[in-house]
């Protein structure tokens, strides 16, 4: 039987194109796995694996008889731009995610030298704004609001694409009945739901992630069954909390 072998390398950064294997974005120093076959039967594999922040955005009603084509364009191109905007401006570099587009929403992946922090204290009311903005200017087909899942994990990077335990937990978080009820009875544009690993790592960890705002919620999707938490947002984006500095006194 042969041994995996598994050595630490920093992968080459660059586009996913026709002719390209690389992985799409730079993931910092990740674990590169090559399998010449645990048996004769098993098939030879090579793939990256590295822990990212794991966030995943879903479109509510993007499918609703209301939106024709170009209409569902316009919300793409809009999700889109709020979301980079969004990330921009809570400081989480957006050339620096990997993203594989899901029609209705996307998959981001964030590299593990970004502070997580950023996702629950910066991101939520910069896109609130950048949804604010889209749906100030779109007609009612076009306007849209988002949910957003935060989960955490190690990534599998293959020639194909990622897969990983971590994606498939978090887009059972996002397609969670208790989340698409919790943004339908209310007035916010933004539903985001949390893991419970990222609320108890993350969330409760911040004093600025408005913590006390989130819910608790049971899950149960396909084979899931866990807890996570919740926070929906309606109004106007808070000012950016200034942080003060953790260095001791001189006085």
């Amino acid at each position: 039987m042969s041994t995996p072998d598994r050595r630490w390398s920093r992968p080459i950064p660059g586009p996913r194109g026709p002719s390209s294997n690389e992985p799409a974005h730079h993931l910092g120093w990740a674990r590169v796995i090559r399998s010449n076959g645990a048996t004769p039967r098993t098939e030879n594999i090579t793939l990256i694996t590295a822990h990212c922040t794991v966030v995943a955005v879903d479109v509510e009603g993007f499918g609703r008889y209301s939106r024709n084509n170009i209409n569902q364009v316009r919300v793409r191109h809009g999700m889109y731009r709020a979301m980079q905007y969004a990330f921009n401006n809570a400081g989480i570099p957006w050339d620096s995610c990997y993203r594989e587009d899901r029609g209705d929403g996307v998959l981001m992946l964030a590299p593990a030298e970004v502070p997580k922090a950023l996702f629950v204290e910066r991101l939520p009311d910069a896109l609130v704004d950048a949804l604010r903005k889209h749906n100030k200017n779109h007609p009612a087909e076009e306007r849209m609001r988002l949910k957003l899942a935060l989960h955490a994990g190690e990534i599998n990077y293959d020639y194909h694409g990622v897969t990983g335990y971590a994606i498939n937990h978090t887009f059972r978080l996002l397609d969670a009945d208790v989340l698409e009820s919790a943004l339908a009875k209310s007035s916010a544009i933004l539903a985001i739901i949390g893991s419970a690993w990222f609320f108890d790592e993350v969330i409760r960890q911040s004093e600025w992630s408005h913590a006390k705002s989130y819910r608790l919620a049971d899950i149960a999707n396909k084979e899931t069954t866990t807890h996570a938490w919740i926070r929906l947002l309606t109004g106007r984006p808070r000012a950016f909390p200034h942080r003060p500095s953790l260095q001791p006194s001189t006085d």
